[in-house]
């Protein structure tokens, strides 16, 4: 369904293609390792710099270097990272350890000592009482706020017997430097979702400039969106009916609520209604409300005044709402939206203003809101989780995107056209065969699935003026013949409940084939590690 742009530096959840974010990694630990370990992922989506100082150096250094360059984001972690966020006036994004990274690090700890000790910056972890209370683990929890601080808590957490000490990178290297185990409490899976979040903050800034600078406009596209109603690949019956849904819909500024399953392609779509919309000389602003972590989401949304919390910046920071003011605010994922956070946006978009964190007087927005979900908002609203208001609120006009299994007359046009663009317009294409396999495959990841699953052929396809047959696609995509029960004539659309038993066997047999690596299961089938991760939840793994 997407037409993708033929600079591999574009991708669907990246910023526009004539806009690349720069962002600088800020690290003085053993967490700069893992750090340059991560960034080849995205090198792609972003200039990326991976710069090894810390605290006043960093601070001195960064200032220096910000006169004369320019950067988007910053990402860094524990003390260094509060460090930075009250000193400078680019935008820091944290590493924020979860769950798991605390349960991965405890198991490792606990084969070296029976005693452990947990050092993490400026607060305990409520999360370590339980664990130490369902697992019977001996574990001492400390918090510090400056390296001296860290380095007294290291002494009595080796004093107290601990021969493993969990924490910030500052905590581990101090461990070892103490004699003990050192254990790093990040994982790669964290450092990762930093970086996501830094590329939505990243599109937000970009959107912010092209609005004062509409010369770097790419053309026809609007501010900030990269993608036309002529960018929908298609002419199946749903397709065609798509797009006449979306011209009416266009020229009105009444809210539309996106709904589809992952990989259809509802940014993509948002994109368009706004390119094609009154309000296409407007920023277009994009906002996943499930990338970004809950404790940053509100004041990227609402921004906030000088002072209005530890680490704001000096002078405040404008909302994403606020930049989207002329133009169209894109609520990806409104779903995973917190409801404290649901009262606030309703109460913006009744009232047609904003009050940042910290502030007394509201700012008047004009802006359409355009809201996407995978979910079912109805059954979320009966079960507590979305606010019924808010839901009535967003859902005016509504735009249901229709799953790739249910347009097999178009996966021969969109896989030709993944294909021109991964190889150029002279490539062959792929024979009746594969195209075959490719029709009978269930698709859950949809779209994303299918251009992902293409630009991997390409990647095994050594003449691009000879067919891809099913040998090539054999040797590149193995899954799509363990997952098709025949290659003859293409399935019916699955109903609802079909595709979700699909999900569960085609997510054991991705997590079997990867070995159990949940990065590389997620790339196998075409979708995004958070989805992968809530898929796995939902089946309670």
């Amino acid at each position: 369904m997407k037409r993708r742009s033929t600079n591999p530096a574009s991708d669907a959840g990246d910023p526009p293609r004539f806009y690349r974010p720069v962002i600088w990694t800020v690290s003085v630990t053993r967490l700069s390792r893992l750090l340059h370990d991560i960034t080849p992922e995205f090198d792609t989506r972003a200039r990326i710099e991976n710069i090894h100082l810390g605290f006043e150096e960093a601070v001195t250094t960064l200032r220096g270097r910000l006169q004369h360059e320019h950067c988007d984001v910053l990402i860094a972690a524990g003390s260094n990272g509060a460090y930075l966020k009250n000193r400078l006036d680019t935008p820091v994004v944290l590493v924020r350890p979860d769950g798991f990274d605390l349960m991965a690090a405890l198991a490792q700890a606990h084969r070296v000592s029976p005693q452990i000790g947990v050092l993490t910056h400026q607060t305990e972890v409520p999360a370590f009482d339980d664990f130490q209370k369902r697992f019977g683990l001996d574990i001492a929890q400390r918090a510090f706020v400056t390296a001296e601080d860290a380095r007294v808590q290291v002494r009595e957490l080796v004093a107290h017997g601990c021969k493993a000490i969990v924490g910030t990178g500052l905590a581990a290297d101090l461990a070892e430097q103490a004699g003990v185990a050192g254990i790093l409490l990040y994982s790669a899976d964290t450092i990762r979702q930093a970086f996501e979040s830094a590329l939505e903050i990243a599109r937000a800034v970009g959107s912010a400039a092209d609005t004062q600078a509409p010369g770097r406009r790419a053309g026809g596209r609007g501010i900030g969106a990269r993608y036309a109603l002529d960018d929908l690949v298609g002419d199946s019956e749903p397709m065609r009916q798509m797009r006449r849904t979306m011209l009416s819909f266009a020229p009105s500024d009444r809210t539309v609520l996106v709904t589809g399953e992952t990989g259809t392609g509802k940014e993509l779509v948002a994109q368009a209604l706004h390119a094609a919309s009154p309000r296409r000389k407007g920023p277009f602003v994009a906002v996943n409300c499930g990338a970004i972590a809950e404790s940053l989401l509100e004041s990227e949304l609402f921004g906030y005044e000088e002072g209005a919390f530890t680490g704001s910046r000096r002078g405040g920071r404008t909302g994403l709402i606020e930049t989207a003011h002329g133009g169209t605010l894109f609520l990806d994922e409104i779903g995973e939206m917190p409801l404290p956070l649901q009262t606030r946006l309703l109460r913006a978009l009744e009232e047609r203003e904003v009050l940042r964190v910290g502030a007394s007087r509201p700012v008047p927005i004009d802006v359409r809101v355009i809201a996407a979900t995978h979910g079912d908002l109805e059954q979320m609203t009966a079960a507590g989780r979305f606010r019924r208001d808010l839901y009535y609120r967003l859902n005016v006009l509504r735009l249901n995107l229709p799953a790739l299994a249910g347009r097999g007359a178009d996966i021969e046009q969109l896989a030709a056209h993944f294909l021109a663009s991964a190889l150029g317009k002279g490539a062959a294409g792929f024979d009746e065969s594969a195209l075959r396999v490719l029709r009978a495959h269930p698709w859950p990841g949809n779209v994303r699935e299918l251009r992902n699953l293409v630009e991997r052929v390409a990647v095994y396809c050594e003449d691009r003026r000879a067919p891809i047959d099913t040998a090539l696609l054999r040797r590149a995509a193995p899954e799509l013949f363990g997952m098709s029960a025949s290659v003859s004539t293409p399935p019916s659309p699955p109903t609802r409940a079909r595709r979700g038993r699909t999900d569960a066997a085609d997510l054991q047999r991705a997590l079997e084939r990867a070995g159990g690596d949940r990065r590389i299961a997620a790339q196998l089938l075409g979708i995004s590690r958070t989805t992968l991760w809530r898929r796995l939840a939902a089946l309670g793994r």
